[in-house]
């Protein structure tokens, strides 16, 4: 009751703000219950767009980021591109669970040659203002480790961090000019950066020649090994750019950006060209909840915000209408620092095309694998049903007990339906009748208790119960079902070999294995559901057992009820601190100086907490009255 009204409330707040939005641009941010932020967007107009989010229908991914929202508050700017920049900015700041966030292309490899005396080649995942040179990101960090070994072998930079004493095996075999024992010219570092970076900038075409030029002095000089050399380098560079799709006669850098959009997802796609030649592409899937556009343009100036290697051109979808496109791109321009492109037509326009197109395939990859994976897992249960001749299996709910030698004994349920995790109707229980290490008993009280409350309020049975462990585990949960309750569930069990993998199946009166083959779908789904109760286990052990040792050590002190220690762990955030506390620490939860030093001493153990006892003592009986 109390619940409904406080969410009548929340939407009368709402309404009331809705009615004072004004008729500019700038941007919007989402807050949920406990005021934190959950979306940024931006709008040219927030009154209309803000507004959509409150009235018409949404699909359902967007009424969950409807449904969390409690409040909202906007900053206004003057323009669209301001918006742009400012929601940018908001979302490195806040990163809103429902924002994209980008957090797999941030982490994105970079080649970087560093700014020092004696400079290095090496490739990194942090772009850092040092003055060093960074090139890429490279989408496919295997290429980027493969770059790098390639330019290792053709220009000869230290490879340690520090220099070491003497020469180091890289030096032995041409890897390393040796700055360690030899002077090493100014000129001959600028010389290898130079080409390093010509050659990192796409322009490997003119070292390829050089390398073949010199594989040809070397044969002719009869120098086998040394042409062998080159050749191989020769080889080495085919193979890092063969990759190449698209050509321009331009010799261009540009990045090349298209998106598509399916049930509540989009894909955005960028093809990566350097010197006029696609080298590499990359592919980003995720859920979106504003307009579709605007979401892929947050996306595009996320993607740039932390990156310093940008290209001299990004070509990208435009929206509707040549005005807008003017101003979108001011906008971007601005803000990147970078010409932006909205190609209309030619090789530029099928490029974006082509972008955008592998984008629609990647999302219809992604909905075919899922539909694939489900009819496996609904397969995959029938079939399991079958060789327990059971029929199909819709829904199964598997049992683990956690404890480490009695102590802190708890169980778990976790629910398989159609093969599938359903994680809503996982539970939890901490076992109240057992004392020490009787797994038997603790199913027993575990299956007892979770079908009582099924036949109590009522609630779907299960098709399956899978309890860990063999014959005595399997017992236990029968008895207490056919004799305790008149339930008739059939139960098996999931017995581990010496590994703690999944072994053998085992059902039946008396129990028995079932001869279930282990490279089968079946076999894998019965190894999902116990890995996944053993983790749900364990976890809600391991909190109960911190909880556990927490609560001891400070209920064990006299004078410190369940209300003190709860005052004593919010102020101080944890037991530890409050071991390293003084006694004056105290005084704020109107602690005395000799409960203090107690409570110090019991956590301690130590002489000098003893002796801050004395020393409460001594303090106490000078500030008493006489």
């Amino acid at each position: 009751m109390a619940e409904n009204r406080n969410r009548e409330q929340v939407k009368e707040a709402i309404r009331r703000k809705l009615a004072l939005l004004p008729d500019s641009s700038g941007c919007y941010l989402m807050k949920n219950e406990e005021g934190t932020i959950i979306y940024v967007g931006k709008a040219k107009v927030l009154k209309n767009r803000v507004r959509s989010y409150f009235s018409g229908s949404h699909d359902a991914k967007t009424q969950r980021l409807v449904a969390d929202i409690a409040d909202f508050e906007y900053i206004v700017t003057a323009n669209n591109m301001e918006a742009l920049i400012l929601e940018c900015n908001l979302i490195k700041k806040y990163t809103p669970r429902y924002n994209v966030l980008l957090k797999d292309d941030k982490s994105f490899p970079y080649i970087k040659i560093t700014h020092e005396q004696h400079p290095r080649l090496e490739v990194t995942r942090r772009v850092v203002k040092d003055k060093g040179k960074y090139f890429g990101p490279y989408p496919n960090a295997f290429a980027a480790q493969q770059t790098k070994k390639l330019l290792d072998r053709l220009y000869p930079l230290r490879k340690c961090r520090t220099l070491p004493d003497k020469v180091c095996l890289y030096y032995h075999i041409g890897q390393c000019v040796a700055p360690c024992e030899y002077e090493v010219a100014q000129s001959e570092y600028d010389r290898m950066v130079t080409e390093i970076t010509k050659f990192l900038n796409g322009g490997h075409t003119e070292i390829k020649e050089d390398l073949t030029r010199k594989m040809h002095e070397a044969a002719e000089a009869l120098e086998f090994e040394r042409a062998k050399e080159l050749r191989d380098q020769i080889v080495h560079i085919d193979a890092v750019m063969e990759k190449q799709k698209i050509t321009t006669t331009d010799a261009q850098d540009r990045d090349v950006f298209g998106y598509a959009t399916d049930k509540g997802w989009m894909c955005v796609q960028i093809l990566y060209m350097r010197q006029g030649k696609m080298i590499e592409r990359h592919a980003s899937l995720f859920p979106y909840y504003g307009e579709e556009y605007e979401d892929f343009i947050s996306f595009v100036t996320q993607y740039y915000s932390d990156n310093p290697a940008l290209p001299k051109e990004i070509l990208l979808p435009g929206p509707s209408g040549e005005a807008e496109d003017d101003e979108m791109r001011e906008s971007l321009e601005s803000w990147l620092k970078v010409k932006v492109h909205f190609p209309q037509r030619g090789l530029k326009k099928n490029m974006v095309s082509m972008a955008c197109d592998n984008s629609r395939v990647s999302l219809e990859e992604k909905f075919k694998l899922i539909e694939r994976d489900e009819e496996r897992s609904v397969r995959a249960a029938e079939n399991l049903g079958n060789w327990l001749g059971i029929g199909a299996l819709h829904r199964i709910e598997a049992f683990d007990n956690s404890n480490i030698q009695g102590s802190d004994p708890v169980s778990a349920m976790v629910v398989f339906v159609d093969g599938k995790p359903d994680k809503k109707e996982y539970r939890k229980f901490k076992i109240r009748t057992v004392q020490g290490p009787d797994d038997y008993e603790t199913m027993r009280e575990v299956i007892r208790r979770r079908y009582e409350r099924v036949l109590k309020e009522n609630l779907e049975l299960p098709d399956m119960v899978v309890v860990d462990g063999g014959k005595g585990q399997i017992s236990a949960a029968v008895d207490v079902l056919e004799n305790e309750l008149g339930l008739y569930i059939p139960v098996c069990g999931l017995v581990k070999d010496a590994k703690h993998k999944t072994a053998q199946l085992m059902s039946g009166d008396p129990p028995e294995v079932v001869p279930l083959p282990r490279d089968s779908q079946e076999f894998y789904l019965l190894q999902r559901i116990q890995e996944e109760v053993h983790r749900f286990a364990i976890t809600f052990h391991r909190e109960t057992r911190a909880k556990s040792m927490v609560v001891s050590q400070l209920d064990a002190i006299p004078g410190i009820g369940e209300k003190r220690r709860k005052a004593l762990l919010k102020h101080f955030g944890s037991v530890k601190k409050i071991k390293e506390a003084e006694v004056h620490d105290f005084k704020p939860l109107g602690i005395g100086p000799k409960l203090a030093a107690q409570i110090i001493q019991a956590l301690r153990g130590d002489q000098e907490a003893a002796a801050a006892v004395d020393t409460a003592d001594h303090e106490e009986s000078q500030a008493a009255p006489e």
